[in-house]
């Protein structure tokens, strides 16, 4: 589906987050999480946010469509990014926590998509969009954040993963959407330098780089991944039930630039 603005964006996120809750499908809980920065987003333009508000919902609507095309090329055996590839096998595991599909989601959309989405948002010239890049990524942050606190409603002893908080060779524990956000804006920059092939280059190896985090974050070893199977014992096991949740405080929670 041809995709124009916001309004488009947020329909699609709409059908996915109500397909997924009739099919039980845990697709739903990146789509709960990313219909929240969307709507945030249009909010924030709407109230004059940002430096350049049509390049903004333009920057929007790249970002998000590279999330939806991805979507739609798996459901539909086309290829797509070896992040969003992990990100989406994933999903189909029942093993895994809420939180674990939600920073796959994020790995794959921030570490990978929105370098891209800014350097053809900007034809390269990145520091034209330098400090509405960063607003936008304090929205992802802030809203990020708000919801998996949400989640604790859900997953009751994920702080569990506290005990784990010095354990520096975990991503899932050292995962950080402030570092992403800065990561993404440092690949935009070397993206930007580059032409022709080795535009593309550069593309498929940054994928490789955050593919393997990806697995990472899926698949943790060690003490970690017994704390993992404890607090999946507690976490409610219903998807449709968990999306509902999630979606439902994202539309009673809209903060713009908290």
């Amino acid at each position: 589906m041809p995709t124009a603005n916001i309004d488009d964006i947020l329909s699609q996120l709409e059908d996915i987050i109500a397909d997924s809750i009739r099919t039980n499908d845990r697709m739903g809980y990146f789509a709960a999480l990313y219909y929240k920065v969307t709507a945030s987003v249009k909010a924030g333009i709407a109230k004059g946010q940002f430096e350049n508000g049509p390049r903004m919902e333009r920057l929007d609507v790249i970002f998000a469509s590279r999330y939806l095309d991805a979507l739609n090329g798996w459901k539909n055996g086309k290829p797509i990014t070896e992040s969003w590839r992990v990100a989406f096998e994933a999903a189909k595991s029942s093993s895994l926590l809420v939180l674990q599909d939600l920073l796959l989601g994020i790995n794959a959309h921030i570490n990978l998509d929105l370098g891209i989405a800014a350097v053809e948002v900007t034809d390269g010239q990145l520091e034209n969009i330098h400090n509405d890049f960063d607003s936008i990524n304090t929205i992802i942050s802030s809203l990020t954040y708000q919801v998996l606190n949400d989640i604790d409603r859900i997953s009751p002893l994920l702080s569990l993963l506290g005990l784990h908080a010095s354990n520096q060779t975990s991503i899932l524990i050292q995962f950080s959407i402030d570092n992403a956000r800065d990561g993404a804006w440092c690949f935009a920059e070397s993206l930007a330098a580059k032409k022709g092939a080795d535009y593309n280059t550069c593309i498929t190896q940054r994928d490789k780089t955050v593919a393997q985090l990806a697995n990472e974050l899926a698949k943790p070893t060690g003490f970690i991944r017994f704390t993992i199977w404890v607090i999946h014992l507690f976490e409610w096991k219903t998807p449709s039930k968990i999306i509902k949740v999630l979606h439902e405080a994202t539309k009673k929670k809209i903060v713009v630039g908290a």
